[in-house]
């Protein structure tokens, strides 16, 4: 399955970007979400550096989105999110590199000691005051001012905000707090500039086409210029591929034509829609759960998004074909623990045919 070139045929859910009321996007709604800061599952313990750091420069990763996708018919799935973070580095964004991204599962059962057993109402915002930003209130954890993740040093002037590590600290100093420290000002709650556009990621079933004959139809007749020099048989061997690569874009495309703006797929224990034929995963490329479990694919980011980001200029920039992630799936409970999960990260043929 996670080798598939094929299209999925499991039932997907298309995730779309839509504007929302901040009281919306916070943890007690449960919310599916882009960008902002995250709105964790569980209050204790979530991921911190050095664990939200990119594998490549070190730096500490931005939360780009969560998918809430709790397991029906299991309790221990009763309240379930996916976390998605990314490297905000240009240049640690190189081809096929997974390394910039990391993904977290938590989950919790209907009866916790966070949230109420009866859901939410979707309708009027909770009573009360607006809840604190700047730490977790069950747990007592503080948060970092930049990011929304754990943060335990604190400015040692004012005391009032507390930041992950000096990366963030010194962000923040060099942006606004420099002249707000000490002042009134300072615990006022703004926006970094560190965070991506947030915006709340509502989804609704994709309509069932039977597209393959139309698929199958057409071919590629016209190949890319190719060196003469070179040999017949790697002739061949490169206009196999070419070919494959391109039905493989067009099937994408096509695919997607209907409905231009999902900026998610999700299709749990289903196949991904990859952009190219190469530098797809086999089944030896997804390593199994901690727990033994096999990982299955889950869901998929687009590259919709990046549009929504204003990080989709040319040349060297956060980047990507397609975001593959594969949880366990078994969905292990590891208490109120927010578990590692595999990535994929495919980018478009850079020799498109």
């Amino acid at each position: 399955m996670s080798g598939d070139t094929g299209p999925p045929s499991a039932k997907v859910d298309l995730g779309f970007l839509e504007e929302a009321e901040s009281w919306r996007l916070l943890s007690p709604q449960f919310p599916s979400k882009v960008g902002g800061k995250p709105a964790w599952l569980s209050q204790k313990d979530p991921p911190s550096l050095p664990g939200l750091e990119c594998e490549k420069c070190g730096l500490p990763m931005a939360f780009l989105l969560q998918v809430y996708a709790p397991i029906s018919g299991e309790d221990r799935s009763f309240h379930r999110t996916l976390f998605l973070f990314c490297c905000k580095t240009r240049e640690c964004y190189t081809c096929n590199d997974s390394r910039v991204m990391k993904v977290f599962r938590c989950q919790l059962p209907r009866k916790n000691e966070f949230y109420p057993y009866d859901p939410p109402s979707e309708d009027e915002p909770p009573s009360g005051p607006e809840p604190d930003q700047s730490v977790l209130s069950s747990s007592g954890i503080k948060l970092c001012w930049v990011c929304g993740c754990p943060g335990n040093k604190a400015c040692s002037r004012c005391h009032t905000v507390n930041y992950c590590g000096k990366h963030h600290q010194t962000l923040h100093w060099k942006t606004t707090h420099k002249r707000e420290c000490c002042s009134p000002e300072a615990s006022i709650v703004t926006t970094s500039s560190f965070l991506f556009p947030e915006s709340e990621l509502v989804t609704e079933p994709e309509e069932e086409e039977d597209t393959k004959a139309a698929e199958e139809e057409k071919e590629s007749k016209d190949c890319p210029p190719i060196a003469e020099t070179l040999a017949e048989t790697d002739l061949e061997g490169m206009a196999m591929r070419e070919n494959e690569d391109h039905k493989v874009f067009q099937r994408f495309k096509k695919r997607i034509k209907a409905e231009p703006h999902q900026v998610v797929r999700y299709s749990r224990g289903g196949s991904p829609l990859w952009v190219s034929s190469q530098h797809v995963p086999t089944d030896q490329d997804i390593p199994a759960c901690t727990c033994g479990a096999k990982r299955a694919f889950e869901f998929q980011v687009m590259p919709q998004l990046l549009n929504s980001l204003s990080v989709d200029a040319t040349g060297d920039s956060i980047d990507w074909g397609t975001l593959a992630v594969y949880t366990c799936s078994a969905s292990c409970y590891h208490d109120d623990q927010y578990c590692p999960e595999f990535i994929w990260k495919q980018d478009f043929n850079s020799e498109p045919a």
